[in-house]
């Protein structure tokens, strides 16, 4: 392990993605300990306090068994930092502690795939998103609604098929939360400023 390098762990499960390319995605940012693991692996692990970071890229459909919950629920008492990407926004529908999470009461959601977006940088003070200028690229996106006034919205866009938020972050405990729409595949994974705020918000749930 590299001195002061921060520990991630990126948890899967139930949806396929391109997983070289997702890797390679997290191996080459600097300062990064990258591990990836099934969610139902993970809940198993006696080492779940050691990561600064999870990026939870799951997307299972069913309300989570008692120890999942717990699992998920004592990274927030640790105040550990969480990052929700892509579609794991739209995992454990029926699970109330996950939708306040992520910071939508109704996460009913419909998806387009190959779409090109304008991402607007609604918010240009937050460290995720400071200095960055809007981008054009090509993803999966979701019809649902947006997120409460509780979160503070860093990317919007105005796709006809797209819910408005894009990024946005939180406080659920004690951890700090990114959540981020974008992600489906090697097409948004190539995108620099999708990477950075990617890395950007990694870095910031993790206290850094």
């Amino acid at each position: 392990m590299g001195i002061n390098k921060i520990n991630i762990i990126v948890l899967t499960g139930d949806h396929p993605f391109q997983e070289k390319e997702f890797d390679a995605l997290f191996q080459n940012m600097e300062g990064i300990n990258y591990t990836r693991q099934e969610l139902s692996d993970f809940v198993n692990s006696p080492d779940q306090d050691k990561y600064q970071s999870l990026v939870f890229y799951n997307f299972h459909q069913y309300v989570p068994d008692e120890k999942t919950a717990n699992s998920i629920l004592k990274l927030t008492e640790r105040g550990q930092g969480l990052v929700i990407l892509h579609h794991a926004i739209l995992a454990f529908p029926d699970w109330k502690e996950f939708e306040n999470i992520c910071g939508i009461s109704d996460r009913k959601f419909g998806y387009h795939i190959g779409e090109k977006i304008k991402v607007h940088v609604e918010d240009h003070e937050h460290p995720v998103t400071k200095g960055l200028e809007d981008w054009e690229m090509v993803d999966e996106i979701y019809t649902m609604k947006s997120p409460g006034q509780d979160s503070r919205i860093l990317l919007t866009c105005d796709h006809p098929k797209s819910m408005d938020a894009i990024a946005w972050v939180r406080e659920y405990g004690k951890s700090q939360v990114l959540c981020l729409q974008s992600g489906h595949d090697n097409e948004t994974y190539s995108v620099p400023q999708f990477q950075q705020v990617l890395y950007r918000g990694i870095c910031w749930s993790a206290g850094k």
